[in-house]
């Protein structure tokens, strides 16, 4: 088990949220059961699967609920890109919100990546030899 709130991921997990529910207040109230909804709960839900995920025993687990948060990390960018082209968020705040989305998506990727044992500090495999390689790698 992990401290969620210990984790950089999480914490800009956490500071999106804000900024996200902060950025909603001024969408249209006609919206406030439509996309000011959506938007609230898919930047609340990246967080709350990374305090779930980090919650549960083992790093398998923990994995499938950092999955979880990458999807819906990626259906708040879609929410976030409809909010811009409502005229609901302006293009600046707009371009803000979509570097914290992707870098929270960034680092959600890594420490899955890490999880899986995909990056590890191992020496890359070599490349593959071309066939005139291989035919003086033979000849030897």
């Amino acid at each position: 088990m992990r401290n969620h709130e210990e984790l950089e991921v999480g914490q800009k997990a956490h500071a999106l949220t804000i900024k996200l529910y902060r950025a909603t207040e001024c969408f249209p109230r006609s919206e406030m059961f439509g996309l000011t909804s959506q938007i609230r709960r898919a930047a609340g839900s990246v967080g709350a699967n990374l305090a779930e995920g980090c919650g549960r025993w083992g790093e398998a687990e923990l994995a499938r609920f950092m999955q979880i948060a990458m999807g819906s990390a990626s259906e708040l960018r879609n929410h976030v890109r409809l909010a811009r082209d409502l005229d609901f968020l302006n293009p600046d705040e707009y371009r803000n919100v979509i570097k914290d989305v992707t870098s929270v998506r960034q680092m959600l990727t890594a420490l899955l990546q890490t999880l899986r044992g995909v990056r590890t500090s191992q020496k890359p495999a070599p490349a593959p030899l071309a066939k005139s390689e291989k035919r003086i790698a033979n000849s030897d």
